[in-house]
């Protein structure tokens, strides 16, 4: 089957080929309907209220071409489902994206072993038909698809979503604005496609395949279940609301979107140059790079790249743009910073600043007192216990970061770090100063916008045990995002491998991470299957260094919930700093000054300065 993938499935050529030569009739390729419908029946379009429906009652599929606009039933009588439809639709995305789709999703698609066929709507969609050798339960069917609508701006999941009424118009079919839909893939190739249909394992790789956008969708869908996500409300035909949801579901910030799909709100943004400068100047401000942007263009931003009329143009203007987002991003900070009271970090009284390199030295040596003492010490507090462990680590995490031993970190900065409500940190940090045999000891209290100010040192009693073990290899983290999505127990797991002296087995994760051995076989085999670690021969653990955990966090929706705790944040910084304001006529503040909500939904910038990006944003 994988072999005949690589002959039978559409080339790259197929794919991205605008038209093809000696095109066949639209009545020959309407023949690969029944191949295609769920049941033999179609629907006829017409149009109502100034949109385009398929009501009526169902019509039997026949030999002749219908001669207005026909969709054909994507499931059975049963709600069961024969192939699965992908819609690429322009009115979702830019063509450059709807293209950019069927090129990445054809790709995906033949990795699994999966065959498809393709065809080219005159409005410039595209569908991909993936015949099914068993009939699917339409819920699974949906289940899949919306997985690979996180993948695909473009892609419509609807003729999934309505098993009385879900249709989608097949190749030869007649477009409601004029034309039919061409055959992309070959016609002799189509009818061997569809006839050698794909086999359940080609189905379950590519299950493993989604397995991280499997796993958002039903997170989601729960949340959605509990009341705590609202569904996304139809919008008008061409209308592009102000915070546009994700084809499955959930909320997603304006800007995104733009960067996503390409398509803008016409009266925010007067032109394609305006919508893209936006997007630059909130990427500029925060934290990302250059070659960072360059890189998601074909990643996670295929609708800015979108927003240039051609790859010259867009060669030609992107460094020079990204100039201009740097400068207004500077000048914006400095405007801002002439308003605002100074929240920089506290410094050392009464003696000399400690050096980059001592305060390197003294982090390496509280790691050894934190993996040596105070885990298993915290350990015995259960789940208190296990915040208190990623406190320390955030702590000793910020230390590198900024070079210091005096800490004048706000709780919510500190939430952000540990994915938890400022809360709870509060509470954690004062149970951290009476835990930690001093290491970490409270010097001032808060007072108006400056937070408590905690010293970090090395306590005399744990000073011979710090300077006996070795220092271990790579650097300490609090939780990353992908962990909120994972858990704390795969983050002590990864971790333990991560940072092991030697490649460890199962049983030497469970001890050094002083985790149960069921949860460290649990999160193994969670990440084993998301390709975070992999198992050698002789079964001990490594992890997987070309599996990006910022691209899987993005995947998994750790990203955008990391941007909605800012964005709160946020707020709640300026109704307090408001009323700092309303009793200190001195300092005057406008919100807007602190929060705007359209360009402070921050994206962490990808790679090794995801981390540091973090706590800059949080401070």
């Amino acid at each position: 089957m994988v072999a005949d993938a690589a002959v039978l499935s559409p080339t790259l050529e197929h794919v991205t080929a605008r038209r093809v030569t000696n095109v066949p009739a639209p009545k020959d390729l309407w023949s690969l309907a029944p191949l295609i419908a769920g049941q033999p029946s179609y629907r006829s379009g017409r149009w109502i209220r100034g949109k385009f429906q398929y009501p009526g009652t169902p019509i039997q599929i026949s030999a002749a071409l219908p001669k207005g606009p026909a969709a054909v039933l994507v499931h059975g009588a049963d709600g069961s489902v024969t192939t699965l439809c992908l819609d690429l639709d322009t009115s979702k995305a830019a063509q450059a994206v709807v293209d950019g789709d069927a090129e990445r999703l054809g790709s995906l698609l033949a990795s699994c072993g999966l065959r498809y066929v393709e065809d080219l709507s005159p409005s410039g969609g595209r569908h991909l038909y993936v015949p099914l050798c068993e009939r699917m339960d339409g819920a699974e069917a949906r289940e899949l698809v919306e997985a690979l609508a996180r993948l695909a701006p473009s892609l419509d999941a609807s003729p999934h979503r309505n098993p009385s009424t879900g249709c989608i118009r097949v190749p030869g079919s007649v477009h409601k604005r004029g034309g039919h839909q061409e055959l992309v893939t070959p016609l002799s190739a189509a009818y061997e496609v569809l006839r050698r249909r794909n086999a359940p394992e080609a189905i379950q790789r590519l299950r493993r395949a989604l397995a991280p956008e499997l796993r958002r969708n039903r997170q989601e869908g729960a949340r959605r279940a509990r009341g705590h996500v609202a569904r996304p409300q139809p919008q008008a035909h061409g209308a592009l609301p102000a915070a546009m949801p994700h084809p499955s579901g959930g909320w997603q910030s304006p800007l995104r979107a733009i960067a996503e799909t390409g398509l803008y709100d016409t009266a925010r943004y007067r032109s394609a140059s305006e919508a893209r400068m936006a997007v630059l100047n909130h990427l500029a401000a925060c934290g990302w790079t250059l070659p960072q942007v360059r890189g998601e263009l074909t990643g996670q931003f295929p609708g800015l790249a979108a927003l240039y009329q051609s790859g010259s143009q867009l060669e030609r203007l992107l460094e020079r743009e990204w100039v201009k987002a740097i400068e207004f991003t500077a000048n914006s900070a400095r405007e801002r910073s002439t308003r605002k009271s100074d929240t920089s970090l506290t410094e050392p009284t009464g003696g000399a600043k400690a050096s980059a390199a001592s305060i390197h030295q003294l982090v390496n040596d509280l790691e050894n007192v934190l993996y040596a003492v105070l885990d298993a010490r915290f350990q015995s507090l259960g789940r208190e216990g296990i915040g208190l462990r990623f406190l320390l680590r955030g702590v000793l995490a910020y230390m590198r970061t900024m070079e210091t031993n005096v800490l004048d970190v706000g709780c919510r900065a500190f939430a952000m770090a540990l994915g938890q409500h400022h809360g709870t940190v509060a509470r954690l940090l004062r149970r951290l100063s009476e835990l930690s045999d001093g290491m970490v000891t409270k010097i001032a209290d808060a007072r108006h916008r400056n937070a408590d100010v905690y010293l970090v040192e090395l306590p005399e009693q744990h000073r011979q045990t710090a300077r006996d073990l070795t220092w271990r290899q790579g650097k300490i983290h609090a939780i990353r995002p992908v962990f909120r999505a994972l858990g704390p127990g795969a983050a002590l797991a990864y971790e333990a491998i991560e940072r092991s002296r030697h490649f460890p087995t199962t049983a030497e994760i469970a001890r050094d991470a002083r985790i149960a051995r069921t949860t460290a076989e649990m999160a193994l085999a969670e990440m084993a299957g998301y390709q975070m670690i992999y198992r050698d021969q002789e079964r001990r653990w490594h992890v997987t260094a070309t599996t990006s955990l910022a691209q899987l966090a993005h995947r998994l929706g750790a990203d955008a919930d990391v941007a909605a705790q800012i964005t709160l944040h946020r707020l709640q910084r300026a109704v307090w700093h408001a009323w700092l304001d309303r009793h200190d006529p001195g300092q005057q503040l406008a919100e807007a000054d602190l929060y705007d909500p359209e360009t402070d939904e921050h994206w962490i910038p990808p790679g090794d300065a995801a981390s540091t990006a973090l706590w800059h944003v949080a401070a």
